[in-house]
């Protein structure tokens, strides 16, 4: 069974806890500090999906992709300014990345670039992320099209998608997709298929470039 740990950046007030917390218990909290509430009641409903662990900043689940089950904890950092000197460590301890904007704030949609930069630094090999577009409930809010994420994606060559934590709107097939790159990434890597190790080489010595796909 394999086990992918998962780093959401981006600025604050995009959502990244509530992606966090969606994906895991299957429910929506506005703010951070509304957690533990909506923790305990969705536990005495006994509504809980399978979370293994949790922490304050950090979540894990079961999750089944393409038939297999594997391991899934989700970093949730803080995306203020003030926190940049940590942004490192989170980098470093994740093994894919989402990078989280919010539709409806231009500014969040611009300052990507230095969170983007932060795992090219860290990371010795290119890092596996997607691009979210998160909020996308607030249509009468969006500041930032759908067109220019798929555009900035494409700049990335990562994946793209919108997303709405309060809904739910694509929040498990952001995941699933993750990993689903993780594992693909982890075959070329270790030169064999369908999961199995070989001891060939790849032909060109690396993998390939990964292409933009837009859900």
């Amino acid at each position: 069974m394999d086990s992918w740990r998962v780093a959401v950046l981006g600025d604050g007030g995009v959502g990244k806890t509530a992606l966090a917390v969606q994906f895991t218990l299957n429910c929506f909290v506005g703010k951070p500090n509304q957690l533990p509430c909506t923790f305990y009641c969705n536990l005495m409903a006994s509504t809980l999906p399978p979370i293994l662990w949790y922490r304050e900043d950090a979540y894990r689940k079961q999750l089944i992709v393409d038939n297999k089950m594997c391991f899934v904890e989700v970093i949730d950092t803080a995306g203020q300014e003030e926190y940049a000197t940590l942004r490192d460590q989170w980098v470093r301890e994740g093994q894919g990345f989402i990078l989280v904007y919010s539709i409806a704030s231009r500014s969040t949609f611009e300052r990507l670039d230095v969170f983007r930069q932060s795992m090219l630094k860290v990371k010795r090999q290119k890092p596996i992320f997607m691009l979210v577009g998160n909020k996308c409930d607030k249509t009468y809010e969006r500041e930032v099209s759908r067109e220019e994420g798929i555009a900035l994606a494409r700049t990335f060559g990562c994946e793209f998608m919108e997303t709405s934590a309060r809904t739910a709107y694509n929040v498990e097939l952001l995941f699933t997709n993750l990993v689903r790159a993780l594992r693909q990434t982890k075959r070329l890597e270790s030169g064999g298929s369908g999961g199995k190790q070989s001891d060939k080489q790849p032909k060109d010595g690396g993998s390939k470039k990964p292409k933009c796909v837009v859900m």
